[in-house]
């Protein structure tokens, strides 16, 4: 089964090699105000994937960062409950 997924890989690998190849005439990209950029259509599409990529990692980061912050407070809120469990009634502790 790995040998299959590199040989798949392999095979996209080249696919997106002469894709790229295929693709290699300048574009314009123009921006505002008469402003523009000449360079191959493998650049830009190499750019804007980057570009999303690093927007998706963010809002993921965002993210991880708020569970995080939520299950510190969970865990804290159930230490808070259990030690005043045991304070309150120890016989407790012991029907565990």
């Amino acid at each position: 089964m790995r040998y299959l997924v590199r040989i798949v890989e392999i095979v996209l690998l080249i696919l997106l090699v002469a894709i790229t190849v295929q693709n290699s005439h300048n574009v314009e990209f123009r921006l505002f105000l008469g402003q523009s950029w000449n360079a191959p259509l493998i650049v830009f599409l190499l750019l804007f994937f980057v570009a999303g990529a690093a927007v998706g990692l963010m809002a993921a980061f965002t993210y991880y960062l708020r569970m995080r912050r939520e299950l510190g407070r969970l865990k804290k809120e159930l230490r808070q409950k259990n030690a005043s469990r045991v304070l309150s009634d120890p016989s407790d502790a012991i029907a565990d």
